[in-house]
C-alpha cells in the first residue's frame, strides 16, 4: 500500500540473528551489527531502519560521498557521520549537510554524549534536527564531535 519501498516495520529492533535470517543468512552467535553494499537509491540508506544493520554505499570520491550523503539526509539537519584522517575532508562535509550532530571517526551515538563530547542527551523527537536537549533549553544546540586524531 506504500507509493515507494519502506523498511519492514515488522522487523524494527529485532536481533541481528532476525535480521540475518529474514535476509536468507546465518551468522555466529554474539555477532552485533550486519552491514551489506548497496547503491544510494536503496530504502536502507534512505530510511532510518532502528535496526542493527548498516548499509555501504561505494563512491568514486570524497565529493561523491558528500553528494551521496547530502541526498540521503534529506535536508533534515539532524545528524551526519564521516571516518576520515583529513581535515579537509571533515571540513567539506560539516559545510556542505550543516547537521546539528556532526560525527567525525566514531558512532553516531557519541554525537548524544555516549562516548564521546558534552554529557548525555536526545534529540528533539522530530526529524529537522532540532537539536539536543538540556534542562534549561529546547533550542537548537550544534555539537562537532572528532574521535581520535586531535
Amino acid at each position: 500500500g506504500c507509493p515507494h519501498p519502506v523498511v519492514n516495520k515488522d522487523l524494527i529492533g529485532k536481533d541481528v540473528s532476525v535480521l540475518a535470517q529474514a535476509a536468507g543468512i546465518q551468522v555466529p552467535n554474539g555477532t552485533d551489527l550486519l552491514f551489506a553494499e548497496t547503491d544510494e537509491n536503496h530504502p536502507f540508506v534512505d530510511e532510518e531502519q532502528m535496526m542493527p544493520f548498516i548499509p555501504i554505499v561505494r563512491v568514486g570520491s570524497v565529493d561523491d560521498g558528500i553528494r551521496a550523503a547530502l541526498k540521503a539526509e534529506h535536508n533534515y539537519k539532524h545528524t551526519s557521520i564521516i571516518h576520515s584522517h583529513d581535515v579537509n575532508h571533515m571540513t567539506a562535509m560539516a559545510r556542505a549537510l550543516d547537521t546539528t550532530l556532526f560525527i567525525k571517526n566514531g558512532p553516531c551515538g557519541a554525537g548524544l554524549g555516549l562516548g564521546g563530547e558534552g554529557y548525555l542527551s536526545f534529540s528533539i523527537a522530530t526529524p529537522t534536527g532540532e537539536g539536543v536537549t538540556n534542562p534549561k533549553t529546547f533550542t537548537r544546540v550544534r555539537r562537532c564531535v572528532m574521535v581520535d586524531n586531535l
